[in-house]
Formats: structure tokens, C-alpha cells, sequence
């Protein structure tokens, strides 16, 4: 099958390779343009040669770039698929091969619409969560269902472990699996059930400072689920700073946020419940990440001292 890879990052190549190895034909690889480091996925597509087309954006003004349309449509895909994708695709590409297009979405479908799932999952202390691979229509993950895949959420799962351990390696075999029964035919189109759908907003920027007077769990979830983008902070004297590594601790009574614990490998700090939660990363404003321990001594951080 002539197969049109729209997305970047190491997902877009690992899907873009896999695909590849499976016998199937790279038609062309679109990115966006590349910043000060190569993109994977456009690298990929420079060493075999694939067409690559990078346009800043395909439509202005919600008008299709003729000229980009015209560079995509001359690759002739006979299937879409997304992976990875931050622009914003005109409905004109997503219908233009005969197979349409396939998106990969890192959460079961139609919980955790939006950019942010895998946030969103942790967040809300969701025990399971997995993957979807759907058929792209001009709702915001809204389109039917291909295939979906099961992950269980550990306790002290993160953002990034989740992706990296889970989500990633078994998205890419997903896409396959999913490329493999469109070129097979028939392929499943199960409508998502909208009365079971949830919509959540990015979860970026300055959004996650902690509310120590939540219980510990609630604490403990929406650090990791922070963890590592956009991390989540508090303040000290004023001054902020993104904490990682959360787990779940105990401690002796005292206001929630003020530390009851301290050593090299990690700090405890209460919450509002009477629990507490250890955490072992911090990054204060303008510094590197780094471990807690040497960040607290040198901010003069001791058993008592209150964030927020």
C-alpha cells in the first residue's frame, strides 16, 4: 500500500520504519518546517529518498495551499497516516486518498479527547488507560473507531513513563497492526459513543501549581501526571520551582506544604489529608533539573519550611 506519513518526532519515524519493514510504500513523508536540530522523520525520508514536503501550514485563512495541496497529491497515497501531528490538516488531504486517513491517539477513544490525554489519564487517577487508532473526520478525535489497545496505569506512573514504556512502542505496533487491516479490507468503523465522551484543554504553560491542602493521592497524581511537561510547581518565598519524582509517603501532623522530611535522595512534603508525598527532581526557575537534595541545600530548605 502507498502510504502518506503525516507527523514528526521519533514517533513519526519509528511508525514511518515499521510500516517500511512491513513491505509497504512510503509515497512521502510531511512535516512541519525544522528548527536548530533535524527531525527524525524528515531524516528518515532524506535517506531513502522518499518525497519530503515541509510547509509551514497547508491552509491560510481556512483556504487550502494549492500549491502544497498540489506537492502532496502528486505523491498519489492511497492511505493517510498520522502520527504525531500538530498541524492543523485541511479536510481536502484527509479525504483525498481512496483509504482516508488514520490517526493514532494515546487514550481509549472516546475518553480523554484532546492533546494533553496521557496527562489527563494520570491527573484524574484513571487505573487504565491505553490507545486508539481511528478514522480522522473534522471533529477533534471524533472519528471511528479502528483499533484500540489496553495499558494499565502503575501507581507511581508518569507522563513521561507511561509514553515512553507503554504508549510509544505499542502505538507503533498498533499503527501496523491497524495499516494491515485497511490494506486487508474492510476494516473495522466503530462510531464512538458520545454519551461516554470526555473533552479535556491542553495541560501546558504555568496551568499545574499544587494545591497542598489536596488530599496526598490527589497530590501524588497531579505531580506525575505533570511529569515532565509541564511540571508541576509551587513556590519558595516567592520563587518557583517545578518538582518531580512523586510517590506517596507518610509523615508526622503539620500544615499542609511544609516539609517533614529531607535528605540527599528526596524531601517530604505534607498534604492536606495527614498524608504526604516524596519527591526526588527539582528545577527552580532559570536552572536545570537536577536532584532535590542539592537544590534544597542551597535554597536553605529544612524540615518545616512551607511551599506555596
Amino acid at each position: 500500500m502507498r502510504i502518506a506519513i503525516i507527523g514528526q518526532a521519533a514517533f513519526g519515524a519509528a511508525v514511518y520504519e515499521r510500516l517500511r519493514q512491513d513491505g509497504h510504500e512510503m509515497a512521502g513523508v510531511f512535516t512541519p518546517p525544522e528548527g536548530s536540530r533535524p527531525d527524525p522523520l524528515a531524516e528518515a525520508a532524506r535517506e531513502h529518498g522518499v518525497p519530503l514536503l515541509q510547509a509551514r501550514r497547508w491552509q491560510r485563512k481556512g483556504v487550502v495551499d494549492e500549491e502544497v495541496f498540489a506537492r502532496y497529491a502528486a505523491t498519489e497515497p492511497e492511505l493517510n497516516v498520522m502520527a504525531f501531528v500538530t498541524q492543523i490538516i485541511p479536510a481536502r488531504v484527509l479525504d483525498h486518498p481512496p483509504q482516508a486517513t488514520i490517526q493514532y491517539h494515546p487514550s481509549l477513544l472516546p475518553r480523554h479527547r484532546g492533546r494533553s490525554a496521557i496527562n489527563h489519564a494520570i491527573l484524574q487517577g484513571d487505573d487504565e488507560t491505553g490507545l486508539t487508532i481511528f478514522w480522522v473526520d473534522d471533529g477533534i478525535d471524533t472519528g471511528p473507531v479502528l483499533l484500540r489497545k489496553r495499558v494499565p496505569i502503575g501507581e507511581d506512573d508518569t507522563l513521561n513513563s507511561l509514553y515512553r514504556d507503554h504508549l510509544f512502542p505499542l502505538g507503533v505496533e498498533a499503527m501496523s497492526e491497524a495499516v494491515a487491516l485497511v490494506a486487508g479490507g474492510d476494516p473495522p468503523r466503530i462510531v464512538q459513543d458520545e454519551a461516554l465522551a470526555t473533552y479535556e484543554p491542553p495541560w501546558e504553560g504555568d496551568i499545574a501549581e499544587i494545591d497542598w491542602t489536596l488530599p496526598a493521592m490527589e497530590v501524588h497524581n497531579f505531580i506525575r501526571g505533570s511529569d515532565r511537561q509541564p511540571g508541576a510547581w509551587t513556590t519558595l518565598d516567592g520563587a518557583p520551582v517545578r518538582l518531580y519524582g512523586s510517590t506517596r509517603a507518610e509523615a508526622s501532623p503539620g500544615p499542609p506544604g511544609s516539609v517533614a522530611a529531607l535528605d540527599e535522595s528526596g524531601l517530604t512534603v505534607r498534604c492536606g489529608d495527614g498524608g504526604a508525598v516524596r519527591l526526588d527532581t527539582a528545577m527552580p526557575e532559570g536552572a536545570r533539573r537536577g536532584p532535590i537534595g542539592e537544590w534544597a541545600a542551597g535554597a536553605g530548605v529544612a524540615v518545616g519550611t512551607q511551599f506555596g
